[in-house]
């Protein structure tokens, strides 16, 4: 029989979600499902089981609105009970019954993830569980958009891995010079971010999204467009994986992009630097400088408690006036519409600044703001993660602790 001892973070450290935040979570799910005239949830998506009951084991977790909340576990049902808070667990966890049987033991029709699941598994699932059932995808969604303070700690954390990985990038860099690919570069951070815990799995809401965390695009390599829903793209390792760094080899004076994601216990942070082998071109600096300038109204406009539309109104009004309307987050036909995106669990959670969002980044809210233009020759741009609270927002990342440029 194997053992939990091995379950454990860097050193021993207990790296699971605390009982009590679980306990918060579930309640307020809950009173959601309540609100919503929804007797009861099933929650089968791994990244939703992990919010509320902290592991993502095979299965699925059955909650009601009176407050009562069961997991039924097919593998491993011992490793769910350990991480769910052992004898502590705020949950009954059980193993999953037969599909045939899966409707009797809970004992109703339960609201499905319907907006997470593809249409033969939610056929699949109605089937079993009796009728078409409500949809509860976006009730989880808008309950995740607000961030504990736990939450927030794991999301700073993060942001000083990462800047530990945009360091190493950095000596890296100053040593080789030129010659060094995209993709030697990108190795470098990853080594750093595995070592300090980093999973392997970014995780995206949107279907089939995926996503490389270390995107690295020097010159004209920023001006590559790819599947990903962003302003850069980058040539990639290889056509099945068509997006961040690739076989290119850097260049003096040319700008070069670095965009990396880390993910500490689930959360993850977002952030964009400039470097360059020597003296990059004057434009660059002054494009780079607009950005950040944007990058500020955008800010100032979601501390101020702006809808998002709005916010995305202000930052593309301002791109309009320095000309860049057909360069801000790419270029025609690829660009994208977006200057910032909610993130957490996931890299674009909800509200987006773009059109259509009318929801303000609420006290809790955590966003990623990221103008960049796009060139022919180049690309430049910036980006840092936030969190709202009663005073602002207050940067997760980076911040102006890391310089927006740096020549090596």
């Amino acid at each position: 029989m194997w053992d939990t001892d091995g379950l454990t973070g860097p050193e021993g450290e207990d790296w699971r979600v605390p009982v009590a935040e679980l306990e918060k979570r579930q309640k307020n799910l809950s009173i959601s499902l309540s609100n919503n005239n929804i007797k009861s949830a099933w929650i089968n998506d791994p990244v939703d089981l992990y919010w509320l009951a902290g592991n993502r084991q095979n299965g699925g977790l059955h909650i009601s609105a009176e407050g009562e909340v069961t997991q039924y576990v097919r593998s491993s049902l011992e490793r769910a009970k350990f991480e769910s808070g052992g004898n502590d667990s705020p949950h009954e966890i059980k193993t999953h019954p037969r599909m045939a049987n899966l409707k009797d033991e809970i004992g109703d029709s339960p609201a499905l993830q319907l907006g997470r699941m593809t249409a033969n598994d939610a056929s699949f699932l109605q089937s079993k569980l009796g009728g078409e059932g409500e949809d509860c995808t976006a009730i989880l969604w808008k309950l995740r958009e607000t961030k504990s303070s736990w939450e927030i700690d794991q999301m700073k954390e993060c942001g000083k891995i990462q800047k530990q990985m945009f360091e190493a990038l950095n000596s890296t860099g100053m040593d080789a010079g030129e010659g060094i690919t995209e993709l030697e570069l990108a190795a470098v951070a990853d080594s750093v971010s595995r070592s300090a815990g980093f999973g392997g799995m970014v995780r995206m809401r949107k279907w089939p999204m995926d996503c490389d965390r270390v995107v690295i695009a020097s010159g004209s390599s920023g001006a590559i467009p790819s599947y990903f829903d962003s302003a850069i793209g980058g040539s990639g390792a290889n056509p099945l994986a068509s997006l961040g760094a690739g076989h290119k080899k850097i260049r003096k004076g040319e700008p070069i992009l670095v965009d990396i994601v880390h993910v500490h216990r689930g959360y993850i942070t977002d952030m964009t630097r400039m470097f360059s082998i020597g003296k990059p071109e004057k434009i660059w600096i002054e494009r780079l400088e607009q950005m950040e300038e944007i990058a500020k109204e955008v800010r100032n406009s979601l501390a101020k408690g702006d809808n998002c539309s709005k916010a995305w109104e202000i930052g593309y009004s301002i791109s309009e006036g320095m000309g860049f309307e057909n360069h801000l987050m790419g270029m025609p036909p690829e660009q994208s519409r977006f200057l910032g995106h909610s993130i957490g669990l996931e890299l674009d959670e909800t509200p987006v600044v773009a059109s259509g969002f009318d929801s303000e980044l609420h006290v809790g809210g955590t966003m990623a703001i990221e103008p960049k233009v796009i060139f022919p020759e180049g690309a430049v741009g910036i980006e840092d993660c936030w969190y709202r609270d009663e005073n602002g927002l207050q940067c997760l990342s980076s911040g102006s602790s890391f310089p927006s440029w740096t020549e090596w």
